[in-house]
């Protein structure tokens, strides 16, 4: 440990995006402390409920994060690949020492207290991915530059979701899409990303309807013509003619319209008729690649062929590898089912307890629905549903607000940097953040799945708020020493 060169390192540390964590983290507990609250209840320093509990966890992250801006910043770039080694032999282990909790088997126990190795994976991949990619000769010039990337996310996230059966936590492992996208890395690999979830929500919510003429299914002709607005878009965009884009979606149509006509005769396999000419259209592209020299245009084809076989595989997919509990919950969402009582209850409730505090909410310790424990889970992962329903739409917008101000706060300090190194961590810790955010606000609201992640130093529990705190004081620590880096 040492001070900063340029004087005491306090006096370089961000205390902005202190102030921030301190207003999130204090409103947390007492929202916290408002969502376990019972009637009989006199204290909010009682350690014998959460509220008490999670005070204790916040005053032990102070103490962490004092610890974390005192450590040499180079420490945290030095010992990244040992701790990302460490680390995976920790989440092989975990399974066969936690005990099991609600299917998962993330959790350590340690005396009185339980942590989940899976919060404090997130930090120690972002330093190991900042440390390869921060190398002097590394630049993201082909997707063979993002392979070892992806296979440093890839393989925890793989342990966390297969052998944990901790989905929620995996799926954050996403957010460092944002982080390889911000290097170099093509757009058209998260427009990618983006047509997978397209083609398996209307695969899955309309595979089952049948078409009103003809055979085939709504869904897939859905995906279909999706794949050849797609095809037709790239093809003309890379020849600059508009006129192509008129003959191919003219000769579509054609196409369709005779097909409508035999119908009136015999019955078209219509998904057979849009498959064959997503098939084509990839075979033409192919062919204009090759003759113009574009060969780029091949990723197109490319493209086609491996979206046609996965649109036929997301049927298997959701019903023979999601579990059950899975299905139903995207289901729910989805509209195609309604279940009130169960996958859909948790959701219901939310739902029912943020739009019962209309504007100015209903007051601290005045909701009804957190108090009569109608929303479970209301403490952790719904936490946000006491925020509606004790403060309002005004609370609810506000806190929103210093979210986004924090997140936005993380970018300034990534943009300021002069070493990779801390600039592709602080955008890993960014991208992590607004993830949370996104995925635990949406899922309150009901515009996203149910998968269990909490709200930044909101939600109730140690390993996620000392998770947070890592990450961010780890970032704070790096930021101070900027004036020391020469790269």
């Amino acid at each position: 440990m040492r001070a900063s060169r340029n004087g005491n390192i306090l006096q370089h540390v961000d205390w902005q995006t202190i102030g921030i964590f301190l207003v999130l983290v204090l409103f947390g507990w007492l929202n916290i402390y408002g969502a376990s609250y019972t009637f009989d209840q006199t204290s909010i320093f009682d350690f014998s409920n959460r509220a008490g509990k999670q005070f204790a966890w916040i005053l032990g992250s102070l103490v962490l994060g004092g610890v974390l801006l005192m450590i040499d910043y180079k420490t945290y770039d030095v010992l990244a690949y040992i701790a990302y080694g460490a680390m995976l032999l920790l989440l092989l282990v975990t399974p066969f020492l936690a005990r099991d909790i609600k299917g998962s088997l993330s959790w350590i126990s340690l005396g009185p207290v339980s942590l989940q190795p899976a919060e404090f994976a997130k930090c120690i991949v972002a330093l190991t991915i900042a440390k390869y990619m921060s190398r002097y000769e590394y630049k993201v010039r082909t997707w063979r530059d993002l392979i070892v990337p992806f296979l440093i996310i890839g393989v925890p996230c793989l342990i966390i979701m297969i052998l944990q059966k901790e989905t929620g936590s995996a799926l954050v492992f996403a957010a460092f899409l944002l982080v390889f996208y911000r290097q170099g890395m093509s757009g058209y690999i998260l427009w990618c990303g983006v047509a997978a979830v397209a083609l398996f929500i209307i695969s899955i919510r309309f595979g089952t309807i049948a078409l009103p003429l003809g055979s085939g299914s709504v869904g897939i002709l859905s995906c279909m013509l999706l794949l050849t607005a797609v095809e037709i878009y790239f093809v003309c965009k890379e020849h600059y003619m508009r006129y192509q884009a008129l003959i191919l979606s003219g000769s579509v149509a054609v196409i369709y319209g005779i097909c409508l006509l035999i119908n009136i005769w015999w019955s078209v396999p219509f998904n057979w008729v849009a498959t064959a000419i997503v098939v084509g259209l990839a075979v033409y592209t192919a062919v204009v690649s090759v003759y113009f020299r574009k060969y780029r245009l091949l990723l197109v084809t490319a493209f086609s062929i491996v979206c046609i076989g996965y649109t036929q595989a997301c049927d298997f997919v959701f019903t023979r590898v999601l579990q059950p509990h899975q299905r139903i919950r995207i289901e729910v969402l989805l509209g195609m089912k309604e279940d009130p009582a169960g996958a859909g209850y948790n959701v219901n409730q939310a739902r029912i307890a943020i739009g019962s505090g209309r504007f100015f909410g209903k007051g601290y310790l005045k909701g009804t629905q957190t108090k009569l424990q109608f929303v479970p889970e209301q403490d952790t992962d719904f936490i946000f549903c006491t925020v509606g329903e004790e403060w309002g739409f005004v609370g609810s917008v506000a806190v929103l607000l210093v979210y986004l101000y924090f997140i936005l706060r993380l970018i300034l300090i990534a943009e300021r940097q002069r070493s990779t190194f801390t600039q592709i961590y602080a955008y890993a810790v960014a991208g992590i953040f607004l993830f949370h955010l996104t995925i635990n606000v949406g899922m309150v609201l009901g515009l996203l799945p149910v998968i269990g992640i909490p709200l930044p130093f909101f939600s109730y529990g140690g390993s996620s708020l000392w998770g947070f705190t890592l990450l961010l004081f780890i970032l704070l620590r790096l930021d101070a020493a900027r004036m020391e880096q020469l790269r």
